[in-house]
């Protein structure tokens, strides 16, 4: 749905908005001169490099080249839309958004029947636990889970609680609340009685396990029974308008901050994996919903990282379903490791036997690479000693190795082939040219629209002077748009050198033209391109006069004119050494003519 909020609206919640008290939500700042600095949460890092200023109400990071402004930063951070992240910045300042369709009529009624769906999850969450934590009706349940090892810090920060054993309470007290029964059935939180067409509650007697969407909204429940011989052992809700297991991945909204800041996933099997890895301190865990991994899933794990840990049963189907997995997740494009669980435990049986230090240690941190795995994979059930089975081995591995793409990897594991099984490098090699199996292809996907950009590395450097001379442009374009019409005229039709900067006086003058106030604050959020935000935050975050005559302008682009016939110095230079070589003395003395008057504009 393509959607319009009025750019008044979106300037005044701006300017009613503080980033610094937006971003110290998500990052520990100090204040050092006029800004504050953290540790960045969109890479790890152990110096603070990560930059807010209050003056100017934009945020950098000097070490991965992140920036914007409140919007962009929650955008960033949680993954949001942009209308998404301004509802919620105009909600903390009383600036309510009300969105005008741009596209064709939407369907309120179905809009608001999810709202109504959700609020009734995220209202039974908070009774749930209530009931869990503070009542002698769930006392039994909180002694159960505490004696399972959870402690009361998980079971608050997952949000776990209890539902009553009665038939109709869930019933009773939606109703109560002014929710459509026929809606709530709907949404999965009752079922109706065939014999009489009554509802009655879809879990009674379980303990709650919230499951919330990417954006933290509670939209189903896992229930656990208590009491031996109730099955399920688990009830889930159904899938509804507002919850679809393959497109939602346990602890995902709760991660995104970990899986940033560390820049990989811990991917798991079940939630109580995700909730005993957590009070273990992996922190960064997220969970399928019962299903193999779907690309919707894979699409939410790209937006935060492309790194991924596989974190599964270490019995024979876990092992099958990592294989699966991480090949899916290969062709993505992908960093896969497998964290191997001996004696064929679970995550979570694996903590409560041998503890948090060996979990992170011998587990997580001792996680092979995707090829190794492989090798210990096409081993399984296979007798080694038997030549087919031994024969059959090599080939698969073979295989695998044609797919890599390093050539030093190649050469690896081929020696450690040959060094296992007492073969010849030339034979195998020989063997792997004949295997001549395709590389798998990877699949291309386009980025979701609010995903953030992939962190990189930028290393502190001197810029150009032309470059320089571009930015202070820009820098001084931001601020007034007299200024910005005025060095439009001077370049009269003249792009600048850096195709970035081109595009960023383009986009402004675009802005100015819409009437929107000058400043980098707003004309931020006013652009939808993600690398030209951070070179606009960038030169923002430069430090220049507040006043600027025309003859510093004009130097300015005296500079990048300068650099531009420097340029075309150097292609009549090549034009002339080629009328050299073919002795055309007559192209070369006019081509020199025309290098003496170019140098003499200089």
């Amino acid at each position: 749905m393509s959607e319009r909020i009025p750019e008044e609206k979106l300037n005044r919640i701006l300017s009613s908005t503080d980033i610094v008290d937006v971003v110290s939500d998500y990052v520990q700042l100090k204040k050092q001169g006029r800004n504050y600095f953290g540790l960045c949460p969109f890479h790890g890092e152990n110096t603070p490099s990560f930059s807010v200023s209050p003056d100017k109400q934009i945020f950098h990071c000097f070490g991965c080249g992140a920036g914007g402004n409140a919007f962009t930063f929650l955008m960033d951070v949680d993954g949001m839309s942009f209308q998404e992240a301004a509802q919620k910045l105009g909600e903390k300042v009383g600036e309510e958004i009300e969105v005008t369709p741009a596209g064709p009529s939407v369907d309120h009624a179905h809009l608001e029947e999810e709202k109504r769906m959700i609020e009734a999850h995220e209202l039974l969450s908070k009774f749930y636990h209530h009931l869990l934590l503070n009542t002698k009706e769930g006392q039994e349940a909180l002694e159960y889970l505490l004696a399972r090892g959870f402690t009361t810090e998980s079971i608050r920060k997952f949000k776990i609680g209890w539902s009553l054993p009665n038939w109709d309470f869930t019933v009773k007290f939606l109703e109560k609340r002014g929710y459509p029964l026929e809606l709530m059935e709907e949404a999965g939180l009752l079922v109706r009685r065939e014999r009489d067409q009554s509802f009655l509650d879809r879990f009674r007697g379980r303990i709650m396990f919230p499951i919330q969407n990417p954006k933290g909204e509670t939209v189903a429940f896992s229930g656990r029974s208590l009491q031996k011989g109730d099955e399920p052992k688990y009830l889930n809700s159904p899938e509804t308008k507002i919850f679809n297991k393959s497109k939602i991945l346990y602890h995902y909204h709760g991660a995104r901050a970990s899986i940033r800041r560390k820049q990989q996933a811990i991917l798991f099997e079940g939630f109580a994996d995700v909730i005993s890895a957590n009070e273990a301190e992996v922190e960064n865990g997220i969970a399928t919903m019962g299903t193999s991994l779907t690309e919707q899933q894979i699409g939410l794990i790209k937006r935060l990282t492309d790194s991924v840990v596989i974190c599964y049963d270490g019995d024979s189907a876990g092992i099958e379903a990592a294989f699966r997995a991480g090949n899916l997740l290969t062709n993505h494009g992908m960093n896969i490791r497998i964290a191997a669980i001996p004696e064929q435990l679970d995550p979570d049986d694996y903590i409560s036997t041998y503890g948090s230090e060996k979990f992170q240690q011998d587990v997580i941190g001792a996680a092979l690479t995707f090829m190794a795995f492989k090798l210990r994979y096409y081993k399984l059930n296979k007798n080694l000693n038997d030549e087919g089975d031994r024969l059959a081995y090599i080939e698969e591995v073979l295989k695998e190795i044609v797919g890599l793409n390093s050539a030093v990897e190649k050469d690896f594991y081929l020696r450690n082939l040959a060094d296992e099984f007492d073969l010849s490098l030339d034979a195998l090699q020989q063997q792997m040219g004949q295997t001549g199996a395709p590389r798998t292809k990877k699949v291309q996907h386009t980025p979701a629209p609010a995903a953030a950009a992939p962190p990189f590395n930028r290393k502190s450097q001197l810029l150009p002077a032309y470059q320089n001379a571009e930015r202070r442009l820009i820098a001084h374009m931001m601020r007034d748009p007299n200024v910005a019409y005025k060095v439009q005229d001077w370049l009269a039709g003249v792009s600048l050198n850096v195709d970035e900067h081109q595009a960023i006086i383009t986009y402004l003058l675009g802005y100015y033209e819409e009437g929107l106030p000058p400043g980098a604050r707003g004309f931020i959020g006013y652009l939808s391109d993600e690398r030209l935000r951070r070179v606009v935050t960038e030169i923002e975050m430069m430090s220049i006069s507040e006043e600027c005559t025309d003859d510093e302008l004009m130097d300015y682009v005296k500079q990048v004119l300068k650099h531009q016939k420097m340029l075309k110095i150097k292609e009549k230079e090549q034009e002339r050494k080629e009328a050299e070589r073919r002795n055309d003395y007559r192209k070369e003395v006019e081509i020199a003519m025309e290098i003496l008057q170019l140098r003499k504009s200089l």
